[in-house]
């Protein structure tokens, strides 16, 4: 079809599509959420609008689109998505000892200053200016996610935080980063080593089973993505499915998952793990929740580094509904 036969019943046409998903298809394609359905039909208009600015499409197929209203809440068939929140203490609790120990710093760094996982992962021993009399450490991300509009992000690091990171500093370089994956699968090898029940006269000896030229190897720091997939699986490894859901006995990972497909268990998994997962965005949420209920609304908001109190109110900080609680007990 030309762009410019692109029109807003075509658009709502695959909008429709986005909405009823694919049951049948090789792998099934669920249905979207409203909400993302929504940015992708956003995401849609701005193409034509990109094409329009160079001249590729006629502006009318732009402007023709924005008279597409958006999907409202409980007047579409759309699924809606539940609003993400701090996550469980117990849920940490069962999760982390499951991470490596430079993660489970990065996590109590997270939960300690309110500060993003891609903000932390760009930490270096150089960006660190100590204020001596207030005994607080400051890191300026190079890069943020709001550095496109002019605003400056301080992450404040106090005397706890300090401790946490003290002896991953003390074993980096000023230019190096702090959270280093090699230096986590270096420990993780000397661990499995002193674990090691075979005499060393038997088997391999350490290094001797490693490839030459491997194609995968740790980078110089983590990623984003990097630190979420170790974060699914500490889940994973901590909240294994019951049966039928799990690997049984003797049954390959490939056996595994052919076995759920072949007996359309894909979404009763998929409950089991949301249920039992977290998302290393969620303990931003965690600290403006504990930070709003300690000290207020806007020491929140200057912790987690936004504009307006009002984004911390209606996204971040949980209200305390333990104080209506207190109020309704005493009058009611």
């Amino acid at each position: 079809m030309p762009a410019s036969q692109f029109g807003p019943k075509m658009m709502r046409l695959i909008r429709d599509e986005m909405i009823r998903g694919d049951a049948i298809s090789d792998p099934p394609r669920r249905s979207w959420s409203r909400k993302y359905i929504n940015a992708q039909v956003q995401r849609l208009r701005r193409v034509f609008k990109w094409a329009a600015a160079h001249e590729l499409a006629p502006v009318t197929v732009y402007q023709s689109l924005s008279t597409l209203e958006p999907l409202r809440r409980g007047r579409s068939a759309a699924r809606e998505t539940d609003k993400v929140g701090p996550v469980s203490q117990q849920l940490l609790d069962a999760t982390t000892k499951f991470l490596s120990p430079t993660l489970q710093v990065l996590v109590e760094l997270q939960l300690r200053t309110g500060a993003r996982a891609g903000e932390l992962l760009m930490l270096r021993p150089m960006d660190l200016v100590e204020d001596a009399k207030l005994c607080i450490w400051v890191f300026r991300p190079c890069s943020h996610k709001t550095s496109y509009r002019g605003m400056n992000r301080a992450i404040y690091i106090g005397p706890k935080a300090q401790g946490l990171l003290a002896p991953l500093l003390e074993s980096c370089a000023q230019d190096e980063y702090v959270f280093d994956p090699r230096k986590s699968e270096a420990a993780r090898l000397y661990q499995r080593h002193a674990a090691r029940k075979t005499p060393l006269s038997c088997g391999n000896r350490p290094g001797s089973n490693r490839k030459d030229a491997p194609s995968r190897t740790p980078g110089g720091r983590y990623s984003t993505a990097a630190y979420c997939r170790a974060v699914h699986r500490a889940c994973e490894a901590a909240f294994p499915p019951p049966p039928p859901l799990g690997q049984q006995p003797g049954e390959t990972r490939a056996d595994w998952r052919q076995r759920i497909k072949r007996e359309q268990m894909q979404d009763e998994l998929r409950q089991w793990r949301r249920a039992h997962s977290w998302h290393p965005h969620q303990l931003r949420h965690n600290a403006a929740t504990n930070l709003r209920r300690e000290f207020g609304l806007e020491a929140a908001q200057l912790a987690l580094g936004h504009a307006s109190a009002q984004i911390t109110d209606a996204v971040y900080a949980e209200r305390d509904h333990a104080k209506v609680v207190d109020i309704m007990r005493k009058i009611g």
